[in-house]
């Protein structure tokens, strides 16, 4: 069988190639407070050090920013988003996420962001998110049922602290990506940017590395004892001619990653989607040579999402 024809848009190739991802746990807090820039303080505080599980426990983000009236308790809020490869583990994460860094933060309080009623991702369990931190009330902590929901009111220096007193968590996909293979750095930033930026309008994903962007892809194993992930050989400019792995040509000057993780496949599909339709916008003349994905052969994720079936509906054309 002969290899797909190439697919272009905007003279930007559309490699025949698909992202691998991973089944992972999520959950959704909102954290409200007194005015919007409180409420950014403690969901940039609880979403920091949680780009890749693989050294963080968790990988966690900025969802959307919340008006009055779409939160709980009236007040600005901030949705974010938290996954791990395990309740357990994502029990953990917030916890002390929450203790650290909402807790602690003036005028704050956390609820539980998903409704089962209504969730299309599939419930997996219920991890504490008050439960515990009442605790620090050392007894002058109290809670109240509405509509069959507890919360804590836990005492503290500025008023109470209020907290729902569970959250519930769903079956979550993570590891979609997006390879940006650019003429430059400056192409390269520019269309990375352009690509997280129409990420960040959709619900329910998170690009969780610095600006939802990652330089540093990397490859499962290494020549080193000990080393679960190296440098991806095979996306490094300066190893053109000297890695057998390759897959750049010499006018490949600079590759960007982007890494999505969201609460259904589809919503990681759409994120991709979008990310193509932005960075091919500005096309081969901007610098956008090409898009590629990276994946493990398909043995390790059961989620695969192939950049042809994405683009398919787009403003390509076959070169």
């Amino acid at each position: 069988m002969s290899d797909p024809a190439p697919l272009q848009i905007n003279g930007t190739t559309i490699d025949a190639t698909f992202a691998e991802a991973f089944p992972m746990k999520a959950t959704r807090l909102v954290i409200t407070a007194h005015t919007p820039t409180w409420a950014l303080n403690a969901a940039n505080a609880m979403t920091g050090f949680a780009t890749s599980v693989i050294g963080c426990g968790c990988e966690a983000g900025i969802e959307r920013e919340l008006a009055p009236g779409d939160t709980p308790d009236g007040r600005p809020g901030v949705a974010v988003l938290l996954f791990a490869v395990s309740s357990k583990e994502l029990a953990k994460q917030i916890e002390r996420r929450v203790g650290q860094c909402v807790l602690t933060c003036p005028t704050t309080a956390i609820y539980g962001g998903i409704d089962p009623a209504t969730s299309r991702a599939p419930l997996s369990d219920v991890a504490s998110l008050g439960r515990g931190l009442r605790f620090f009330g050392d007894g002058w902590q109290i809670s109240k049922v509405l509509g069959g929901t507890r919360y804590w009111r836990v005492p503290v220096m500025d008023g109470e602290f209020v907290c729902e007193e569970t959250t519930a968590t769903v079956k979550a996909v993570g590891g979609g990506n997006l390879l940006l293979l650019a003429r430059d750095i400056d192409a390269a930033l520019a269309a990375s940017e352009a690509a997280v930026a129409a990420m960040r309008k959709l619900p329910n994903v998170i690009m969780p590395f610095p600006g939802g962007v990652v330089r540093s892809g990397s490859k499962v194993g290494s020549k080193y004892k000990g080393a679960t992930a190296s440098s991806n050989d095979a996306f490094c400019p300066t190893l053109v001619g000297l890695s057998p792995r390759s897959e750049l040509g010499a006018e490949v000057g600079c590759v960007l990653e982007i890494v999505i993780d969201g609460l259904t496949d589809v919503d990681v599909g759409l994120a991709m989607t979008a990310g193509i339709v932005a960075a091919t916008a500005r096309g081969r003349a901007a610098g956008m040579l090409r898009i590629s994905a990276g994946n493990y052969g398909g043995k390790l994720g059961p989620y695969h999402f192939h950049l042809h079936e994405l683009a398919a509906g787009l403003d390509g054309s076959r070169a």
